[in-house]
């Protein structure tokens, strides 16, 4: 195992050190931190008038006091072009994580560019044009220019649609509202492109269509409710490993009973007995374990599913749930759809109250023809699950059975990408959303039918409506040949899409006869390069442009990289899981010609106007006025001031004041200095739809949804399920340099049953290869007595073997990729390498 780089004693922080505001970056739980920077040549001292903290530092300091910080937390920096001390510590007052730090915010501060300490030189910091048969340092002007004129005259020529666009939507990576505020006017309000992808997936549309259309948005609870829940209900989501503080801060202690009454209920001072906690997932993860050593094995209850059959459980709870007289009538008359009121039925017919259509696969409806409609039995789903009728029984009593007192239970329905990367993604959303309307826990303490979530979002952008739904599946456009310019911001296709082989086979075939094109034009002649350019294009070559802070494996296609700045050396703003809006402060300076990425969409902006002019066009150049920022604070007050709900109540220095606890969205007023929020969504009864009314769907089970799913299920004789692991989720991106992180997973691990292992004859460590008719690619065997024979579980998107190479094209509906429902063979490459010979591969769970 690496060891951290030479450190033996680390500064003290001075008493009059700068102290800013940062959330952590690296996935949706956000939590509190604060940056510290002093001069380089100064540092504070042990008596407590002489540090920042106040405390004695002559005396010891527990582990994760409130004065301590580890070698990980501390880097040399540039602040406004000196070396400065920093540190970012978790926030101990920050209501999301209490002072908790997770593997991958606890290295915020060794994972920025420092020339000092030779942390992230990877950085890329100047632009760089493909010139001279390599890739070479420039100006921004010039690869301005060169973007703006072969992007201009593809559009003049060919129309928006050869414009092809690749932008991570989240936001809260290191890009905030900023990012989707200045990327999003660029092609959706001076252009109107429609074949533009999201970061993880191959089109431009939403992982949750259904329970939006049913008028309930996936982010509605707020993480107090983790606490207050009797029944935690989770499907295809694995909190300890992907939101780690939030699960070890909101959901253990009330599993563990010492939540002793509640402090947010429709009954005040009701007792509040540890919560039960249901787990849906053909595996058993490390959550699992963890919740069965907090909270005892009586109270956890794992159903392995057999893989994309999460629908049919969900409806047959729904039914029995139905049929016990456990929902919430009132909530259902008072709150939800009405037979006949579209229709002009009899009441008592129940008919729905909306058909499906092409954008919204399934019909939506009332609660008593969904019952009807998703009607499917214990023993229906137990023989199509693989699951016990008891079992299923089971999780239906906690979810809905009444306590002792006949108190309605409080559960929260909690999902990830388990579910909305699975089988049938439409449906299978809407399966969930009924359970939660018909008992009533939406709006409410203690509920919430939430998505877990990945990255923080920050999510502001001029109407998509263009688009289409379905939106076009540009990664299979790119493949037969559409497209002429490629804008890729912030993401890297070639590791996370799917039928990835032969995305990148064709895409490298597309760009390099543009390379070949820039090759052969004597340099310096700008109008001559932009003619080949051209020319490679109508010859079926690509241009690619691509926006990144490192450089990444689609990146090796690029004719263009533009350096971008990230989280703390430019001001953001983000919000969480349960919409908590903070901003992180620019605490230090990007590196070398790095600028923020709404920044660099403004200058694109400003140089398509002008070529554009110098083209006679003035009136599509006008189109490209209003780009004349020149900080983010610019950006945010054309966007989300602009343009989000309650944005007029929110400023930077707002936000600044409120510090790491921030308020949650939307903003609803200004008060006694505070920005006032909304604690929870729908509390009002009051839902997203025309009437304000939720609906029901209709998820009728059809097998595995996804084209080719079936027959290469039955073909194939192994289940590659996938995933992320903690120390690498959200960061493998810029670990790919850090020698500790990626000295523990140099290849990515695919955990196999012992039994499989004897079959195929491999070891422990030894790489595998992972092949089926789509492509193949390898991993590295880790044994887990807990995984079912002939299924096993990769990790996803890893840069040394990418699991999307054996994901078939096959998408639900609304182009939504089916990750986890893949099935491939494995053959063993190669004995433990040497790389590998010292990792330890013990059982990942954990005994008390």
């Amino acid at each position: 195992m690496a060891y951290k780089r030479q450190i033996d004693r680390l500064p003290i922080i001075p008493a009059d050190a700068k102290v800013q505001t940062v959330v952590c970056h690296y996935c949706i739980v956000g939590c509190g931190y604060k940056a510290y920077s002093w001069d380089i040549n100064r540092q504070g001292g042990v008596a407590a008038a002489d540090n920042v903290f106040g405390e004695d530092l002559s005396v010891q300091q527990y582990a994760q006091s409130a004065a301590w910080y580890a070698p990980s937390m501390y880097n040399v920096v540039k602040q406004d072009g000196r070396d400065v001390h920093l540190v970012v510590k978790p926030d101990h007052d920050c209501v999301v994580n209490s002072g908790l730090a997770s593997a991958r915010g606890a290295r915020i501060a060794e994972m920025s560019y420092s020339r000092a300490r030779q942390t992230q030189m990877q950085r890329l910091t100047d632009p760089l044009v493909w010139r001279y048969g390599q890739l070479q340092p420039t100006s921004w002007d010039d690869a301005l220019d060169l973007v703006a004129r072969v992007t201009a005259r593809i559009v003049k020529d060919r129309g928006e649609d050869a414009l092809v666009v690749s932008a991570s939507d989240h936001g809260g990576a290191g890009g905030g509202y900023e990012f989707t505020w200045g990327t999003g006017k660029l092609y959706f309000e001076a252009m109107k492109v429609r074949n533009i992808r999201i970061h993880n997936r191959p089109a431009y549309n939403s992982e949750v269509h259904a329970t939006r259309d049913m008028g309930i948005g996936e982010l509605n609870n707020c993480y107090e409710d983790a606490e207050l829940a009797d029944t935690i209900f989770v499907v295809g989501a694995n909190p300890l490993e992907a939101q780690t503080n939030y699960f070890l801060n909101h959901w253990i202690p009330n599993l563990r009973g010492s939540t002793a009454s509640l402090k947010d209920s429709e009954t005040p001072g009701e007792e509040h007995p540890a919560a039960r906690i249901v787990f849906v997932d053909p595996r058993r993860t490390v959550s699992v374990n963890a919740c069965e050593a907090e909270a005892g094995p009586d109270n956890v209850l794992h159903l392995p599913v057999k893989a994309g059959t999460d629908m049919v459980l969900l409806n047959a709870m729904f039914t029995y749930i139905a049929d016990q007289g456990w929902v919430d009538q009132e909530f259902i008359d008072a709150h939800t759809a009405v037979a006949g009121t579209e229709t002009g039925a009899d009441q008592s017919q129940m008919l729905p109250r909306k058909p499906s259509t092409k954008g919204q696969p399934a019909p939506l409806t009332t609660f008593a023809d969904a019952v009807e409609r998703n009607r499917t039995s214990l023993e229906q789903a137990a023989e199509i699950t693989g699951l016990s009728v008891d079992d299923i029984r089971k999780a239906a009593e906690w979810i809905a059975q009444p306590k002792g007192d006949n108190a309605r239970r409080r559960t929260m329905f909690a999902y990830e990408k388990g579910l909305i990367w699975g089988n049938d993604n439409y449906r299978t959303n809407g399966a969930l959303v009924n359970l939660a309307l018909a008992t009533g826990n939406v709006g409410r303490p203690g509920g919430g039918v939430v998505r877990l979530g990945g990255h923080q979002e920050g999510y502001v952008r001029p109407s998509d409506a263009h688009v289409g739904r379905p939106a076009p599946y540009v990664d299979q456009l790119l493949i037969n040949g559409e497209g002429a310019v490629h804008h890729i911001w912030g993401c890297d296709n070639y590791k996370t899409t799917l039928n990835a082989m032969q995305f990148k086979r064709t895409y490298k075939e597309r760009s390099d006869k543009v390379k070949d094109a820039i090759n052969s034009v004597p340099y310096g002649d700008r109008e001559a390069l932009v003619n080949a350019i051209v020319a490679a294009i109508d010859d079926g070559g690509l241009f690619v442009v691509d926006v990144d802070i490192v450089p990444t494996s689609i990146g090796e296609a690029a004719h263009v990289i533009l350096p971008a700045a990230t989280s703390g050396e430019i001001n953001l703003t983000s919000m969480n899981g349960e919409r908590r809006m903070r901003i992180t402060e620019r605490y230090m300076d990007p590196p070398g010609q790095a600028m923020g990425d709404a920044i660099i969409a403004a200058r694109l902006a400003n140089n398509m106007e002008r070529v554009l002019r110098e083209m006679g066009d003035a009136a599509y150049a006008d189109k490209f006025q209003g780009f004349d920022w020149q900080t983010e604070e610019d950006v945010f007050e054309d966007g989300y001031r602009k343009n989000a709900a309650g944005g007029e109540h929110v400023t930077y220095d707002r936000l600044r004041a409120m510090g790491t606890n921030g308020f949650q969205e939307p903003a609803t007023g200004f008060e006694n200095g505070e920005i006032v929020g909304t604690k929870r969504l729908y509390a009002d009864g009051q839902f997203g739809t025309d009437d304000g009314r939720a609906l029901f769907l209709v998820a009728e089970w059809g097998g595995l949804q996804a084209e080719g799913k079936e027959a290469e299920r039955e073909r194939f004789p192994f289940l590659i399920n996938n995933g992320r692991a903690n120390l690498v989720w959200q960061s493998a991106y810029l670990d790919k340099e850090n020698e500790m992180v990626m000295d523990r997973w140099p290849y990515p691990f695919i955990d196999m049953h012992p039994d499989d292992m004897a079959k195929l004859s491999v070891a422990e460590g030894d790489l595998v290869e992972v092949w089926n008719d789509v492509g193949s690619t390898q991993a590295m065997v880790y044994p887990t007595p807990s995984a079912r024979p002939g299924e096993t579980f990769m990790l996803f998107g890893y840069p040394s073997g990418v699991q999307g190479n054996v994901v078939n094209a096959g998408v639900n509906e609304l182009i939504i990729p089916n990750y986890k429902n893949t099935w491939a063979n494995i053959r063993k490459l190669a004995d433990k390498p040497a790389s590998v010979d010292h990792l330890s591969f013990k059982s990942k769970e954990y005994r008390i």
